[in-house]
């Protein structure tokens, strides 16, 4: 079951106990997937109605806490340690100063929750209070890094496969800076032994500064070929890989350099057609030949258990006779 939270003020033209139901029940006609929403005056309250609409039957997945007769009721059979913010150790804390539940925590001493909390527990009392302290999110923030690595189902000691599975890693991480339209100024490329076998055990990692950030597939290829040549040893077979990218930028902010000319809209311009024709014809129909052309390689994760896509793939909708 999948959980909704709103803050009521964001649906004032609304009913928000109908809106909510019409949600759930969109979601559930189109997907099957059954969803619990909890709507209040703060995220942090919005979060409590959350948790207790999934398991009351009474609220039939939708629970409205706004200026509701029931929210002390709502926050006293809720659990210290099961609001927003309160980690084990905070829990533990407050339980041994007799506040054990969410009501107790919000008629709690300001004081004393600053001087044992900090701001932090301030902002979490005037929440519980109804008084926003967290702005709403309307997406989600950048990223700060993205990895892209897998362990081999067979050890690789050919320096040809791995550059393979290094290539198609690349691909995959440029795919996703491009998604979330960044640029990478740095990239680190590693191999690892099986962690297990210390007798042979090898890791390494290579930290190459690009010149200009990029998210352009064969550049970011490039790069970590050099990356891989450096740190491979010939005799090692090696269970794992991977690439990460640091230094993200918004693609909008990236310096030129001087003396290493780029063509940005050429480049731009190619990626977007290649993600678009990927996209509308499936992944990796399109695809640079360092991913290697073999469908049998060993170094490709094996996917036996995987649940169908049912409501994303349309090769694996499901077929009723």
């Amino acid at each position: 079951m999948f959980r909704f939270t709103l803050v009521a003020s964001q649906f004032k033209q609304y009913d928000s106990t109908d809106y909510g139901h019409k949600i759930r029940s969109t979601i559930k006609q189109w997907t099957g997937i059954p969803v619990s929403i909890g709507i209040a005056d703060t995220k942090t309250l919005a979060k409590i109605a959350n948790k207790i609409a999934k398991k009351s039957v009474k609220a039939e997945g939708v629970l409205n806490l706004t200026a509701s007769p029931y929210l002390n009721s709502a926050l006293e059979i809720t659990e210290v340690g099961d609001v927003w913010g309160i980690g084990r150790s905070y829990s533990r804390f407050l339980n041994n100063y007799g506040i054990h539940n969410a009501l107790q925590l919000r008629d709690a001493d300001d004081k004393f929750i600053k001087k044992k909390m900090g701001i932090t527990g301030v902002r979490l009392l005037q929440e519980l209070r109804g008084v926003s302290c967290y702005a709403l999110e309307h997406s989600p923030s950048p990223k700060k890094g993205i990895t892209v690595s897998r362990t081999f189902k067979n050890s690789i000691e050919s320096m040809d496969e791995l550059k393979e599975a290094i290539a198609a890693y690349a691909s995959i991480g440029a795919e996703k800076l491009r998604k979330e339209r960044s640029f990478a100024g740095v990239m680190m490329v590693f191999l690892m032994t099986n962690r297990f076998k210390k007798e042979n055990y090898y890791v390494n990692i290579k930290t190459i500064r690009l010149p200009i950030a990029t998210s352009d597939t064969s550049e970011l290829i490039r790069y970590a070929h050099e990356g891989l040549k450096g740190i491979y040893r010939k005799g090692h077979l090696y269970k794992k890989a991977g690439v990460m990218f640091k230094h993200l930028n918004p693609e909008n902010q990236i310096q030129a350099d001087l003396f290493h000319y780029k063509d940005f809209k050429r480049s731009k311009k190619l990626m977007q057609t290649l993600d678009n024709i990927n996209k509308k014809m499936g992944s990796d129909t399109l695809k640079y030949a360092a991913t290697g052309l073999s469908n049998n390689q060993r170094w490709k994760t094996v996917f036996k258990r995987r649940s169908p896509s049912y409501t994303t793939n349309w090769d694996q909708l499901l077929k009723v006779s």
